[in-house]
This record gives structure tokens, sequence and C-alpha cells, in this order.
């Protein structure tokens, strides 16, 4: 009897224990399937090395102060490499090659890398407004009918750059013969243009900030500015290839955070942007692309005080973005013939990265 006692408890004993190892068992599973869901919650977004390219100008000044204050690496960036190019259609034709990720780049060569090389790219932010000028030698020209004379010498950059939109909305706004001021018209890349002007190689040129502001320092003069000729125009932009929207958002994401927040700090701190600003293309002068166009950039002395002038009066900067006003600079570049065929804004432009804030910058 104390024998059936002993087996009876001991039976007793490995059933309760049997049912809670059972109920120890699912709870387990339980908790695996949690972790499991969690895990899968908080993975880790997915991310690479981005290549940055950016103007040698006054233009990818938002870009500069990010760099130079550390903002990508803050933002957990990755950025590989960060190269400066001498124009937008330098950069333009970098892009084509398909090594760089995101360029902060003059809309005019954005839209002509799209349309004419095919490049995959999309506007996700703005970065200024204007940010052009047409420089004069004050001697030679006081008015806007001097430049017919005969002598008279004009610079610009190439065909399908912004600056030759400019100089062609001139002609027609003042009514001057095409022909006859086109034939006048030496083609030069800007830092070049400056010291053309400086050594009085040029009597006129139309040039991007910040170097029509350098030149009133050399005792030119602005004669018109980008808002003289196109009201509202749109300067630069953010742009990136379209694979990185699709595969890494995240990282889209953070790049026009950082841009906003720079966008925001060159308008809220002037001085110490302008500071920041004139260091970093200093430096970027002696290594720039093209390589032959270091020569000539690296002798330029790029101080704070027209980067000053440059940032706060010649720039609106704003991350905002119009379609409408990209869709009246493709509409420029097919009457002009830089592009065969016209296309959507709606398609060139991704907004959604855009934070409500940085809208009315």
């Amino acid at each position: 009897m104390k024998k059936f006692k002993k087996v009876s408890l001991f039976s007793t004993l490995i059933f309760v224990l049997s049912l809670f190892g059972l109920s120890l068992n699912a709870e387990g599973k339980e908790n695996f399937k949690y972790n499991a869901v969690y895990a899968k919650g908080t993975t880790r977004t997915k991310t690479k090395p981005i290549k940055i390219a950016v103007e040698f100008t006054t233009h990818s000044a938002c870009a500069h102060i990010a760099n130079q204050k550390g903002w990508y690496k803050e933002e957990g960036l990755t950025v590989s490499s960060y190269e400066n190019f001498i124009t937008g259609m330098a950069l333009a034709v970098a892009l084509a090659k398909g090594d760089i990720d995101t360029a902060y780049i003059c809309l005019i060569p954005a839209i002509n890398a799209k349309a004419n090389a095919k490049v995959p790219i999309k506007i996700v932010a703005g970065i200024h407004k204007y940010g052009y000028g047409f420089v004069v030698n004050p001697v030679k020209v006081e008015t806007i009918h001097d430049l017919k004379k005969e002598g008279i010498r004009i610079g610009c950059t190439r065909e399908g750059s912004p600056l030759d939109a400019l100089l062609h909305k001139m002609i027609e706004k003042y009514h001057l013969d095409k022909k006859q001021i086109l034939n006048k018209v030496r083609r030069m890349n800007p830092p070049k243009l400056l010291l053309a002007l400086k050594m009085g190689q040029l009597d006129a040129a139309f040039i991007c900030e910040q170097f029509p502001t350098m030149a009133e320092e050399l005792g030119l003069r602005v004669f018109l500015t980008a808002e003289d000729l196109w009201p509202n125009m749109q300067g630069s932009v953010l742009v990136v290839r379209e694979k990185l929207i699709k595969e890494y958002p995240d990282i889209v994401k953070k790049l026009v955070k950082v841009t906003e927040r720079a966008t925001q700090f060159i308008n809220s701190h002037p001085e110490e942007a302008a500071e920041i600003v004139a260091g970093g293309l200093q430096v970027a002068g002696k290594k720039i692309f093209p390589v032959k166009a270091i020569d000539v950039a690296s002798k330029l002395v790029i101080t704070p005080s027209p980067i000053l002038k440059s940032l706060t009066v010649r720039l609106v900067n704003t991350t905002d973005i119009n379609p409408e006003e990209i869709q009246k600079a493709i509409d420029t570049c097919v009457e002009l013939e830089y592009i065969k065929g016209s296309f959507k804004a709606e398609g060139f432009v991704d907004s959604r990265f855009i934070t409500s804030d940085s809208k009315h910058l």
C-alpha cells in the first residue's frame, strides 16, 4: 500500500511538472514569437556610403556648411566622397558617368543631364533662387546700349548653362541684335571670367555668384541680376538618383533634413555661415574638377565679406520648390534648344521629403 502511494505521488508529481513544462514551453514559444516581431520592427534601416558632388560657389553653401560642421555624419550618413566642380555643367557631365549619388547643382544643368544624358535623377529640394549677375566695367559700359559698341567684349559660360539662358533673356528684354551680341561673346568658366574682367580682357560678363559680388570689390559693377531678367528663377536644386529614392529612402530623407538645417543656419547666422563657406571654398579651389580649372581657381582669394553679401543679398536661400518654376526652366531649355523635347516637371520633382517648416524659410 505504501509502495502504491509512493508511485501515485511520484506519478502526480511528474504529471504536474509536465503540465508546468508544457506551460513554460508554450510561454517560451510566445516569447520567441514576440521577440521575432520586435526584432523585425527594430531592424536597422538599410543604408550605404554616398558620393556627394557640389559646385565651387555659394550656390552650394548649404552643402559646404553641412560638410564643414559634420552634419552629414551626425545624421548617420556615410559620405565616401565630397567633390567640387567648377560649374554645374561640369557636374552634369560627372552625373552622367553614374558615380555620383546626389548633387547640389544649378537647375538648368540638371535638366540637361536628365533630358540629354538620360540620367535618372529627381529633384528632392530647392537650394536657392537667383544667384547670377551681369558684371561690367563701368568705364566701358554705362548703359545697355553700350554693348552694341564696336570692340566691346562680353564673357559667358558655354551654351546650355543658366548664364547663357540669362544672356538670351537680356537680349530679348532689351531688344538687342542677337547675332551682333553673340558674336562678341567669349566662353570661359566663372573664375576665368572674373580674372579676365579684372585684367581688362573682358568689358562685361555673365557670372554666377559668388563671383559678381567679388567683382564689385575690384571696382566692377553688377549691372543686372538674375532677378532683373528672370523673376522667381530657381537657381540650384538638390538632386538624387531615382535608385537612391527607391532603395534607400531614409538616406534621401536625411540628406534633405541636413540641407534644410544648413539653409536655416545661413538665414539665421549669416556672418558665421559666410566665414565657413569662404574657408571651404578657399580650400576647395585647390582641388576641383575638371583638374585643368584648378590653376585659375586657386589664384582667387575668397574672403567672408563678398560671401556674406552673396548669401544675403544675391541669393534667396530656401529649400522650397515650385514645380511651375521648374516647368518654366524646362520650357526655356527647349526654346533655346538645350534639350530636344519638353517633359513634365511633376515627374521630375519629388518634394515629399521637404518638411513644412522649410517651405516658409
